[in-house]
């Protein structure tokens, strides 16, 4: 507020001094429109001011007929076209003048809408923002529901806007309001409204069913007609301000409980606004019977869809990954998943069951499923062995039954015999295996012990057993062998020649002399 007395030198200063209205702001350390308010409140029109001429004066009636006509007509537009008729100022002054000769469209004018207690809610979904989850990050979104009347809040925080959760969130408020409005308006947000043309309205499937099962009239608002949902949109503002604002919680469990304190406490101690003399708590107990009632059954609110198994044993399903039994790779199975669990079908059979993880890439596994792959691949691994045992040495399988039926441990037994065979070779270890069998010795010591004879017997040198490491660089390495013809050709030229003589007369043996090349050639 402006004070009498300096009213009234503003007043003195213009009309006795004729001071310009800058003058008087810079003498009095005022605003210019703070001078030009009480001037214009005292009866002094912006008219009776002094204007200066301006280049744009001789084109004002130009400008205010193409206006006229084409009222939405851009600037730049007419700036072009009032250049072409001899305009010479810059566009940047002229958009200002433009703007005050624009007409302004007449402003519309709203009336309050009344509700009946329990006759209406509003419904939307609210953005919060990136937050951190276990390997990565997730869009915090907040469903939003407020009884017209009452203004009983109700504040659900999910991880995404699927109508899954979009239903889960009006089932939640239905359960705490033990009731339902008859009407919720909705904006045309993809969770109510798939397509609109005009007043043709194709509506959400799934919502549609959710509604006729709750008996109550899902009605979109008009388009660009965001008063009509006004009580939501100040009910999400209000919770910005008074309940997410500074927020400490670690998870999303925690941060719906205190939502979900902040509803029943807080926002239920405000002022009601159709009835002042009463709190939003209040006002609810008074509209609570006038709600629908509940339905004996909920609706099911699962997300259903079918997701294909590869070669390992997971399903991804929300950016995590689930662990099926090993048996069903290759395989489309159906994940039925609430906002607690995630239920894997394969028909009409449960194969597993999983706490939901709402992180970025995790992997959940069922210790059962990771065992029995495990016990799958050692037993192929023995099958597998056998299997080589048989094509290579047929005579093994009956060394195995006799070894079965002595009690001896048969995994470590064909672990035993592979490594003979990679040792020795199938022709060595058959036979050995066929001695041990003929003489009645089914033992691993006795096949051994055939082997080292039979190398003995051929002189052979013993072999030692390569370990080579788990690089692969080491294990694949390929080495070449030298040619050693050059080795020898040496040898020859400087090793003396041995060669035979007469019968030693004493001992009747013969005897070798060592004849040089220098001999030789004499």
């Amino acid at each position: 507020m402006i004070a009498p007395e300096i009213e009234a030198r503003i007043l003195r200063f213009y009309h006795a001094e004729k001071w310009r209205i800058g003058t008087i702001a810079r003498q009095l350390g005022l605003h210019h429109t703070t001078v030009r308010r009480v001037l214009a409140r005292c009866g002094t029109s912006r008219a009776a001011t002094a204007r200066r001429p301006s280049m744009l004066d001789p084109f004002v009636a130009f400008l205010e007929r193409t206006l006229e006509l084409y009222p939405r007509l851009t600037a730049s537009r007419l700036y072009e076209m009032v250049r072409e008729r001899g305009y010479a100022g810059r566009p940047d002054h002229f958009r200002h003048l433009v703007a005050l000769q624009r007409p302004s469209p007449p402003a519309e004018a709203y009336l309050r809408l009344k509700t009946l207690p329990g006759e209406q809610a509003q419904a939307d979904w609210a953005s919060f923002g990136l937050v951190p989850v276990t390997g990565g990050s997730r869009r915090l979104s907040g469903f939003v529901l407020v009884l017209s009347w009452s203004r009983r809040i109700f504040l659900r925080f999910f991880y995404e806007q699927r109508i899954e959760s979009f239903l889960r969130g009006h089932e939640a408020a239905f359960r705490a309001w033990d009731g339902v409005p008859r009407v919720i308006l909705y904006d045309n947000l993809k969770s109510a409204v798939l397509e609109r043309r005009g007043e043709a309205i194709r509506y959400h499937p799934t919502l549609l069913a959710f509604a006729g099962h709750y008996c109550y009239e899902p009605r979109p608002v008009a388009q660009g007609r965001g008063n009509e949902k006004g009580r939501v949109e100040r009910a999400i503002a209000y919770v910005r301000q008074a309940f997410f604002a500074a927020r400490q919680w670690r998870d999303l469990d925690e941060l719906n409980a205190q939502a979900q304190a902040w509803c029943e406490g807080p926002a239920c101690e405000r002022r009601c606004p159709e009835e002042p003399s009463l709190s939003v708590g209040e006002a609810f107990e008074q509209e609570r019977s006038k709600l629908l009632a509940l339905p004996a059954s909920p609706f099911a609110t699962d997300e259903c869809l079918p997701v294909a198994v590869g070669k390992q044993p997971y399903v991804r399903f929300d950016g995590n990954d689930y662990s099926v039994p090993h048996t069903q790779t290759r395989k489309t199975l159906l994940v039925v998943a609430s906002a607690e669990t995630v239920r894997i079908f394969s028909r009409q059979e449960l194969l597993a069951t999983h706490p939901r993880s709402y992180g970025r890439g995790q992997q959940i596994e069922d210790p059962e499923h990771v065992a029995t792959l495990i016990a799958a691949k050692r037993h192929a691994r023995e099958h597998r062995g056998l299997d080589r045992l048989a094509h290579a040495v047929p005579g093994s399988q009956q060394l195995l039954e006799q070894l079965g039926k002595r009690g001896a441990p048969l995994g470590s037994a064909v672990a035993a015999l592979l490594r003979l065979l990679d040792h020795h070779g199938a022709a060595e270890l058959a036979a050995a295996v066929a001695e041990a069998l003929g003489r009645d010795a089914p033992h691993l010591h006795a096949v051994r012990l055939v082997l080292e004879r039979r190398e003995r017997q051929r002189g052979a040198p013993p072999k030692l057993p390569v370990t080579l490491p788990q690089d692969p660089r080491v294990r694949n390495l390929v080495v070449r062998p030298h040619e050693l013809a050059g080795y020898d050709s040496l040898a020859a030229a400087s090793a003396p020649i041995l060669e035979p003589t007469e019968p030693d007369e004493s001992t009747g043996e013969d005897t070798i002399s060592e004849t040089s090349d220098d001999d030789r050639q004499q």
